[in-house]
């Protein structure tokens, strides 16, 4: 892939973190394509999740779909990142 683009949520505890892992993190399997391919890694309090492309409009697409996937696991957990 020849682009990729990160970013990184952190969360009050560990747990809230994990629980937002848990939620997405299944999905990484699931919704890549033959343009996208996307990883979901968690540090202590801190989750970071990875999207790489073959392309940059393939590559905004994988953004928007992560950040809409950690933004409903927050809310449904009533859970809010502490800085992104």
């Amino acid at each position: 892939m020849d682009h990729e683009a990160a970013f990184t949520a952190v969360y009050e505890s560990n747990e809230y973190a994990r629980r937002v892992e848990r939620s997405v993190e299944p999905e990484a399997g699931d919704i890549e394509g033959d343009r996208t391919v996307a990883s979901v890694d968690r540090d202590g309090d801190r989750l970071t999740v990875t999207v790489e492309a073959a392309d940059l409009i393939a590559l905004r697409a994988g953004i928007n779909t992560w950040l809409s996937l950690v933004d409903v696991a927050e809310r449904c957990g009533g859970i809010e990142a502490a800085a992104r």
